[in-house]
């Protein structure tokens, strides 16, 4: 094939780049906020092979052009990353996403082997998450009233859900009233991947619910029309908006149409709202309470084993972050009091 058909490259790749989206979405129930991230990161390499000449001396189109491929052109595209001005974090988060796609090339034959594979990881600096200590948290979930919270009832049981229980953002908003299983002081979430598990649904958690539901059945007793008191979200928003309109998908945070469900973005202004006013830093996010759940956890004797299965985490690598930080905990107290540090 001559080089004029360089321009079929892109598309080639493109096509199997939509084919591994659609795998990610209806076998994998990956995330909306992960199916975006990969469809930039495989669509711009994609694109800077079609740039590069791409399958130019390919015969068979789009299976032939990916394997063209080695692992010197994914390093090389790499490079072009770090030229643009991007970070090592963000030339790794590229990377994954071109490796995870070529193992499932690999997989499903469309090459022989994952050249993605071969490329290394760029060696990122280790950041700590600064996590509130047990007396700050207290303090914070404890006080959450009128000064700091538009709806204090639901709020507090935002907060008491985040550290009591440790569950991710999106989780906490992706919770239906029938997922709270009060007989058994258990909450069911769906975590990533649609994978599912059980957490303990504490007593000053089930508490904060519980006052929360009242007032929530109050306000969708009072809303107008047909449509109250039937949406299935947990956590709603004050004012009820998009309840019982379908048309009115919201796209912030992941809402659902029609059910005034609260979304991640909403979650994580109340957050920072709440713990500034109480005297944290401004950095405080969602999942800055769910570090603090798993590094609370840890120092009060908790093995990794059940905080990974509490926090629903794949690898135990992942959960072994927190030893790290309370590892670094412990080096300041030591520089801070033992007279030999000093």
């Amino acid at each position: 094939m001559s080089a004029t058909a360089s321009p079929l490259a892109a598309p080639a790749l493109s096509e199997l780049a939509e084919g591994y989206l659609r795998v990610l979405a209806n076998e994998r129930g990956a995330s909306a906020h992960t199916l975006r991230a990969y469809r930039r990161e495989l669509f711009g390499f994609a694109a800077w092979w079609a740039a590069r000449g791409g399958a130019a001396d390919s015969e068979s189109g789009a299976e032939r052009g990916v394997k063209d491929i080695e692992h010197t052109h994914i390093r090389a595209y790499l490079g072009t990353l770090y030229e643009r001005g991007l970070s090592k974090a963000s030339a790794a988060r590229a990377l994954a996403a071109i490796r995870s796609w070529f193992k499932w090339l690999a997989r499903t034959g469309r090459v022989e082997r994952n050249a993605a594979a071969l490329v290394a990881t760029p060696r990122l600096p280790k950041h700590l998450p600064r996590v509130p200590s047990i007396e700050q948290m207290n303090r914070v979930v404890d006080s959450v009233d009128g000064d700091a919270a538009s709806w204090p009832a639901r709020d507090r049981a935002i907060l008491e859900l985040l550290y009591g229980c440790g569950i991710r953002n999106a989780e906490l908003t992706g919770l239906n009233l029938d997922d709270i299983h009060w007989a058994n002081e258990a909450i069911l979430v769906r975590g990533k991947g649609q994978k599912q598990r059980y957490v303990p649904l504490g007593d000053a958690a089930a508490a904060a619910l519980r006052a929360y539901l009242q007032e929530r059945s109050v306000l969708l007793a009072a809303s107008d029309g047909p449509t109250k008191a039937k949406t299935p979200a947990l956590f709603v928003n004050l004012r009820l908006r998009g309840l019982g309109k379908p048309a009115a998908a919201s796209k912030a945070g992941g809402a659902k149409p029609g059910q005034a469900r609260l979304t991640t973005r909403s979650v994580g202004r109340i957050v920072k709202r709440i713990a500034i006013l109480r005297g944290l830093p401004s950095d405080v996010h969602p999942h800055t309470l769910r570090h603090a759940f798993g590094t609370h956890l840890l120092e009060e004797g908790a093995d990794l084993r059940s905080i990974q299965e509490l926090l629903g985490h794949e690898r135990l690598s992942t959960t072994q972050r927190y030893t790290h930080l309370t590892a670094a905990q412990l080096t300041q107290v030591y520089d801070r009091t033992h007279p030999r540090a000093k």
